[in-house]
C-alpha cells in the first residue's frame, strides 16, 4: 500500500507543480516522476535546512518543493 501512496502523492505534486510554475505539465506519467524524484530531492533540501513535515499531507508538501525545482530546472534546461 506504501508504494501506490507514494506514486498518488508523487503524481499529486508534479501536477500541482506543473500548474504552479506556468504551463501545462508534462503529461501524467513525467508529472509523476518529477513529483517522486521532487519528493526525494524535496526531502534532501528540506533536510539541509533540518525543516520536517509529518504524514502524508506533509509528505505532499515535501514532494511539492522538490518537484517545483525539478520543473523549473528542467524549463530552464528545455529553453537552451
Amino acid at each position: 500500500m506504501g508504494f501506490i501512496l507514494w506514486l498518488i502523492v508523487g503524481g499529486i505534486a508534479g501536477w500541482l507543480a506543473g500548474l504552479v510554475m506556468k504551463g501545462g505539465g508534462y503529461g501524467i506519467i513525467v508529472d509523476i516522476i518529477l513529483g517522486i524524484l521532487g519528493g526525494w530531492l524535496g526531502g534532501w533540501l528540506l533536510g539541509i535546512f533540518h525543516i520536517a513535515f509529518a504524514g502524508t499531507f506533509g509528505a505532499l508538501i515535501t514532494a511539492f518543493i522538490g518537484a517545483v525545482v525539478l520543473v523549473f530546472i528542467t524549463r530552464l534546461i528545455k529553453r537552451a
